[in-house]
């Protein structure tokens, strides 16, 4: 994959606007109902991660999932990773 430029990136999040950049990488936070909503969530976006091969920084905190995006072996952020971006969102 190749990396994208900061205008690619600008463009990109206006896809996905509850994305956020934050270096290297976009973030978003989803809120649940409880802690079994947040590990569904994250049991979802494990399923999908696997089948894309491409998968996020998770860190779970009760009813909070936050979601980190990157291409480590292409130095930054790439069309993969605003596409797994855009399917957390359908999952969520």
């Amino acid at each position: 994959m190749v990396k994208l430029s900061p205008k690619a990136i600008t463009a990109s999040l206006r896809e996905i606007p509850r994305w956020k950049k934050k270096g290297s990488s976009i973030t978003r936070q989803f809120v649940f109902k409880d802690f079994v909503g947040a590990m569904k969530f994250v049991n979802a976006v494990a399923r999908a991660a696997e089948k894309a091969n491409h998968h996020p920084d998770i860190d779970i905190r009760w009813n909070k999932v936050t979601l980190a995006l990157s291409t480590h072996d292409a130095g930054g952020l790439t069309e993969n990773d605003f596409r797994l971006a855009a399917r957390c969102d359908a999952l969520a």
